[in-house]
């Protein structure tokens, strides 16, 4: 009988080097089945060394891939934004594997990032030593100079389970003991293997650009920038955010949920209901404390001014820091920044020529200050709306006015900019940065980006309340990226209180609504490879039913049916 691999004993491969910005013309070779992408690596047209994987039919693989259908293969260079990815969790894999062969009995977790790097702490909470710092320095750097094979390969369930065991990689064997796998994939190095979430780099001799530095508790492995090559910038601390996910890990400690396996749990033995009113009502505290820091300045602060990057909450936010601060007898006043776009006609034009609707100056800035500070004064104005479909700005039917305990909350991202209201003075404002710090980790080793979490939300809700497509907000969310970087980032730790609107438990109510978008991206799509991501991230949650979701969190913003009128 024939086999199917011999009835298909070749395959054409096509090289394509103009699809994302390579410079060498296309060709196509025909090649045997399984041929492996690394026999391929000097027709890319760049140095071994220079590359982190490889586009097979717009899907991110690792260069050991073994070929089985026609495709078209990409280079993905390591100085590329998702090159750089790559190259952070390989670092975070070297600094595992050391870790394992230098403590064995201590489990090494990671947390969140900060700035160019990864925050890491002992489980047992204590502070690591200068000595075991430096000792993981020596040994990352030793593995490196080894240039030791980085492989991807699947493992039979039972023998995963094992090894995971062995080397006490407790939250992924908590993941997999919920997931029903008959084989279960892994990256490995020596005899060290880890969750496979994403691909790495195929040698460890890539790995030599990195710092580890003590911090807090823990210690902060440090990498290289976006296209900066070897170069590792200088570090830039930033205190209140550090601060503010400090405060929900230790909540996660407390509360017996850090991991995505300990949530399944949950989830599992049908206790998750309790576990969601539990992480609303720690959200709707920090938003009480906040509250009160405003009160406590009430004869100060006239303009609460909310920022954060895409797919925060805001809104949302806004609706119930207004909630709080009527409970103290204010009466807060909500106004949004998007109210005061200048006509896309007349906005600067960005790179691509386009309308640039991120920048400070495609607001009417003059108007909202002369508005505000008539305001200020008790005066009635006549408040804009803007109709984002003609590109029209329109007067609202309704005038508004500030008495004596009247507070004004102006939500947008350039909140935090003091060149978007220099004509209210500082002691008036009180400035709130938001963001949704996720705490919780897929295990020990691999942790869940906040831009990860964000994105998922913007992608429901544009799909919810715009009919936007999966595919269209994938393409579009490296330039809201960028536009953060620019408008958002750089002012936050000018804030005067930050808070965190993540929920640890809304991938899991996420799921419902993205696995289908996210199926819709098809491979021949561009956007496929960051799909493809986003849809194995996802498969490590049990579901959680969207009507557990309370009508007032943050979450129904994006999913729909909020109590709120947005």
């Amino acid at each position: 009988m024939t086999s199917v691999h011999s009835a298909a004993s070749t395959i054409a491969v096509r090289f394509s080097n103009t699809g994302r910005g390579g410079a060498e013309p296309d060709k196509t070779i025909v090649c045997p089945f399984g041929v492996p992408v690394d026999s391929f690596l000097e027709s890319f047209g760049e140095p071994e060394s220079g590359l982190a994987a490889v586009y097979v039919n717009n899907e991110i693989l690792p260069l050991s891939t073994r070929l089985e259908t026609n495709c078209t293969l990409e280079p993905i260079s390591l100085s590329s934004p998702a090159g750089t990815m790559i190259y952070r969790r390989s670092l975070a894999f070297l600094l595992a594997i050391a870790a394992r062969d230098l403590f064995p009995s201590r489990r090494l977790i990671v947390g969140h990032s900060l700035g160019h790097s990864y925050y890491y702490t002992f489980s047992t909470g204590k502070k690591p030593e200068n000595a075991a710092i430096a000792a993981l320095d020596r040994k990352m750097r030793e593995l490196a100079k080894e240039d030791l094979p980085i492989s991807c390969r699947y493992m039979a369930y039972s023998d995963a389970l094992a090894l995971f065991e062995k080397n006490n990689q407790v939250d992924t064997l908590l993941l997999f003991r919920q997931r029903s796998d008959p084989k279960i994939r892994v990256n490995q190095c020596r005899d060290f293997a880890d969750l496979y979430v994403e691909p790495l780099v195929h040698r460890t001799g890539l790995l030599d650009a990195f710092e580890l530095m003590k911090y807090g508790d823990g210690m902060l492995l440090r990498f290289p920038g976006t296209g900066q090559g070897k170069i590792i910038p200088p570090f830039e601390d930033s205190l209140s955010l550090f601060s503010v996910y400090q405060e929900y890990k230790q909540w996660g400690r407390i509360v017996g949920v850090q991991s995505v396996g300990q949530l399944n749990r949950l989830v599992s033995e049908r206790t998750i209901r309790d576990y969601i009113r539990v992480a609303e009502a720690f959200q709707a505290k920090k938003l009480a404390e906040i509250a009160d820091r405003v009160y406590a300045r009430r004869d100060c602060v006239r303009v609460i001014l909310i920022a954060g990057p895409s797919s925060s909450g805001k809104t949302t936010t806004a609706k119930r820091l207004s909630i709080q601060l009527q409970v103290m007898g204010m009466n807060p006043i909500s106004v949004s920044l998007d109210d005061y776009y200048r006509p896309p006609g007349e906005a600067p034009k960005g790179e691509d020529g386009r309308p640039d609707l991120e920048c400070l100056e495609a607001l009417d800035i003059p108007y909202l200050n002369r508005q505000l500070v008539q305001l200020l004064e008790g005066k009635e104005v006549d408040i804009p709306a803007f109709d984002f479909k003609t590109g029209r700005r329109r007067v609202r039917d309704k005038p508004i006015q500030l008495d004596r305990r009247s507070i004004l909350i102006l939500e947008g991202i350039h909140g935090l900019n003091d060149a978007c209201t220099p004509q209210v003075s500082r002691e008036k404002k009180f400035k709130l940065y938001i963001s949704a710090l996720t705490q919780l980790n897929m295990d020990d080793h691999n942790r869940i980006p906040t831009s990860d979490n964000r994105l998922l939300r913007r992608m429901v809700r544009d799909n919810q309340f715009r009919g936007t497509e999966a595919a269209k907000t994938i393409q579009m969310w490296p330039s809201v990226q960028s536009g953060e970087r620019r408008h958002i980032f750089p002012f936050q730790d000018g804030a005067d209180a930050a808070f965190n609107s993540a929920l640890d438990y809304e991938l899991a109510v996420i799921k419902f609504y993205a696995d289908h978008l996210l199926r819709s991206v098809k491979p021949n799509m561009k956007e496929y490879a960051e799909a493809r991501r986003l849809l194995s991230f996802l498969d490590n949650f049990l579901p959680i039913p969207p009507q557990y979701v309370p009508g007032t969190s943050i979450l129904r913003e994006f999913i729909g049916e909020s109590e709120f009128k947005y």
